[in-house]
This record gives structure tokens, C-alpha cells and sequence, in this order.
């Protein structure tokens, strides 16, 4: 893993949290913390970058084109801040039924364990991520002057080297407990063998009843005739300037009988149209679903 490409992602996803939570209202999801994560630099890198991009546009001002950035012009922030809500509330739900131990895949600079204290006192925490990122993350959590929770359990891996499951099993990881997986921002740059044999490893490792949650683009996403235009520039974009390219999509029509095949049900499959509904009907600003993002709730039977 390039390590400067994993600290920009990381702290990207956290400066489109930051910049909703500080921002806009109302909040489709409300992380304050995030702004602690990344520097004065880094913000001022993101911000120039976007407000130069829009200079050709007649905008009022560097705010305003920042803005329009944020709500309009790339599905990014809509995308980090829907799925983020979506997982969050399926949790709530799921640790009312008994789950007990939440599994963040790629966790990035997510600051559930921070955020959520009141959690804590019913769930053990465990991110999972290259032991790049997490270093970074780690750095960056002593930067800010934050204690780490007991509960929170860093588990590094390198994908390439090792398995999900080889790497929860030396953690402390209790395979007998419920658990709920959240798998956000991830499978679209994967192959497809390589999301369902993630998908085959969790439902080998944990008891029925256990969860998961993951987002995914459909195939129209990867067919330029009928992809959105912004997600078109954004797969674009992800192959030529980013270096990590977006190669994977699923057929929502096939989805669940592909998941039943590892053990797994498909719980509920939201559509662009049905998170519209949810997370964004009533703004007032330019917020909107991305047009090919699914929502996946999985269940291990």
C-alpha cells in the first residue's frame, strides 16, 4: 500500500465529515470530531484545490465554492455521510439485539470509539485496516491528545499476506459473540472473488445472527451510456489521478441469491432512490444521493 495514498484517503473522507459536521444543517451525520484528525494544512490543500477548480464558475466566493463542491459536484461527501448514518443506525438496532462486538473494515479515520462513549459500555470495538493506515490514525489520535478506550482494538492486515479471519482469530476477537461488520467505501475497488471471499471469511467466523453492513455501485455505474455524469468523472478520476481504480459493481437483481451462496441473507438492499428518501428529501441545499450507491444489511444465518 502506497502510504501517502492511505493518509489521503483517510484524512479526505475525515475532512468531508468535518466540513458537514461544522457546515451544514441539518446533519445527515454529525461527526464534530473528524476536524480533530487533520491539519490546518491539509484542510487549506483540500479547500484551494477545490475553490480554484470552480474559479471558472460565477460564484459569490471561495466559501460558495466550496460548497458546491461539498454538495454538488462530487458524490464523495454524499456517499461518506449516507452510509455513514445508514450503518450507525442498523448498529443501534443491532446491539439492542445482542451483538456485542463492532468490526470496522477499513476503518480509515472513523471515530466511532470516540464519538460514541455510551456505547462502549456494550460493545468491544475492533478496526481493521494496513497497518499503514493505522499508524497514521494512531499518530494522529496522540496528536490530538485522546485516550484510548480500552474497548477500541487496533487489528493491522495486509490483505495480500493474510486473511480476515487469521488476523481476528490472534486478536482478542471472541468468535462465539455476535458481532456486527461495517464495510463501507471499500468494494468498488475490488475484484469481485475478492468482496465475496471477505464476505465467505466473516460468515466462517462468526454465530448466526451476526451482521453486516456494506455499500456497493451497481453495474450502471461502470457503463457510460448510463452512468450519472459526476459518477462517470469520479471513476475516471479514481483510475487516472488516485491510483486505486474502481473496476467492481453489482447487479442488485442478483445480489441476493450471489449472498446466499456464502450462507448469507439479504436483509435489505437500499437503492439511490430509497437513501434519497431517507437522508436527503427534505434539504434545502444541493445534497443528494449518489445515483448508483447501494446499501447492503446482511444477515449470517
Amino acid at each position: 500500500m502506497d502510504e501517502k495514498r492511505a493518509s489521503f484517503t483517510a484524512t479526505l473522507m475525515a475532512y468531508y465529515r468535518a466540513y458537514h459536521a461544522m457546515h451544514d444543517n441539518p446533519k445527515i451525520f454529525d461527526d464534530s470530531l473528524a476536524c480533530h484528525l487533520f491539519t490546518e494544512d491539509e484542510r487549506l490543500f483540500f479547500e484551494n484545490a477545490w475553490s480554484q477548480i470552480l474559479s471558472a464558475v460565477s460564484l459569490p466566493d471561495r466559501a460558495a465554492a466550496i460548497a458546491r463542491h461539498m454538495q454538488t459536484i462530487t458524490p464523495g461527501p454524499s456517499m461518506t455521510l449516507s452510509r455513514s448514518r445508514y450503518s450507525e443506525e442498523i448498529l443501534d438496532k443491532a446491539v439492542g439485539q445482542g451483538v456485542r462486538q463492532y468490526v470496522i473494515l477499513g476503518a480509515g479515520f472513523d471515530t466511532f470509539a470516540f464519538r460514541r462513549p455510551e456505547m462502549l459500555e456494550k460493545l468491544q470495538v475492533f478496526e481493521v485496516d494496513h497497518p499503514v493506515t493505522q499508524a497514521f490514525k494512531r499518530q494522529r489520535i496522540a496528536d490530538a491528545g485522546w485516550k484510548l478506550p480500552a474497548q477500541l482494538h487496533f487489528v493491522p492486515v495486509d490483505f495480500e499476506q493474510e486473511s480476515l479471519a487469521e488476523v481476528l482469530t490472534r486478536s482478542s476477537y471472541n468468535p462465539q459473540a455476535l458481532s456486527f461488520f461495517s464495510w463501507l467505501g471499500v468494494t468498488y475497488y475490488l475484484t469481485r472473488d475478492a468482496i465475496f471471499t471477505t464476505l465467505h471469511d466473516i460468515a466462517n467466523i462468526v454465530p448466526a445472527g451476526s451482521a453486516i453492513i456494506f455499500d456497493y455501485l451497481d453495474t450502471d455505474a461502470f457503463v457510460p451510456e448510463k452512468a450519472a455524469e459526476r459518477v462517470k468523472i469520479t471513476i475516471r478520476d479514481a483510475r487516472q489521478n488516485a491510483g486505486e481504480p474502481m473496476i467492481t459493481g453489482f447487479d442488485p437483481s442478483s445480489l441476493a441469491a450471489d449472498l446466499a451462496r456464502l450462507g448469507l441473507r439479504l436483509q435489505e438492499d437500499l437503492s439511490p432512490t430509497d437513501i434519497q428518501e431517507l437522508y436527503f428529501r427534505e434539504r434545502k441545499d444541493g445534497y443528494h444521493a449518489c445515483e448508483h450507491l447501494h446499501f447492503a444489511w446482511v444477515m449470517v444465518e
